[in-house]
């Protein structure tokens, strides 16, 4: 199952020094390859530093090997989103159909 990981760090002095790391952008893209992201796009978050990342989990027992690297090195702050792909919307088609036969 896919999920976007929205990975929030903060922007105090010791996240400031992880930046000035010459090797930051290396030990990031390590980081990634290691949780197997899909994709990871940068930007601010409620005005902090962060990023959104696509990792693919077979099951939620694997949530803690892909946050607690960020936990650790970036101090970050974690959230996880199930989110569907186009052809997975597609497969819902019967049971969006049953909710709105029973709910709507």
């Amino acid at each position: 199952m896919k999920y976007v990981m929205r990975v929030k760090w903060p922007t105090a002095a010791s996240s400031n020094d992880l930046l000035k790391d010459p090797k930051f952008g290396e030990k990031m893209k390590a980081l990634l390859a290691e949780v197997k992201a899909e994709a990871a796009y940068f930007t601010t978050l409620c005005g902090s530093r962060g990023c959104f990342v696509v990792v693919n989990m077979d099951d939620a027992s694997q949530m803690p090997a892909v946050a607690e690297p960020f936990f650790m090195w970036l101090h970050a702050e974690i959230d996880f989103y199930p989110v569907m792909t186009p052809e997975d919307l597609g497969k819902a088609g019967a049971a969006i159909e049953n909710a709105i036969k029973k709910w709507g």
